[in-house]
């Protein structure tokens, strides 16, 4: 079974090793504004279950959601993972982690 936390280097590596990836972004659009991952896509935590449908391509597949520290990305990959999301992962840390660990250019909030 996949465990339900990676750290942010894992991430980190997989996108620069361009392995398929959807890493969700389910902060809050004013956030994103401020900061955010390349490549991320922005799913607002409220909005995940009306906007399943842009996630379920990707089931069975890699998937990493993140917020700021990973107290909401968290809960968002506990929910898809009672929907049969089994590879979903939350990103240990968030963005901040992401900031202090792999890309100094991100900044802190």
């Amino acid at each position: 079974m996949t465990p339900l936390e990676v750290d942010v280097e894992t991430v980190a590596a997989m996108q620069k090793d361009g392995q398929p990836l959807l890493l969700i972004d389910c902060r809050e659009e004013n956030e994103f504004a401020h900061c955010r991952i390349a490549g991320s896509t922005l799913i607002p935590m409220q909005q995940i279950p009306a906007r399943l449908a842009e996630i379920a391509p990707h089931q069975g597949g890699r998937i990493v959601v993140h917020c700021h520290h990973g107290g909401r990305s968290m809960r968002v990959t506990q929910w898809l993972r009672q929907q049969g999301y089994e590879t979903v992962q939350n990103m240990a840390g968030g963005i901040d982690a992401w900031s202090q660990v792999v890309d100094p250019t991100v900044p802190r909030y």
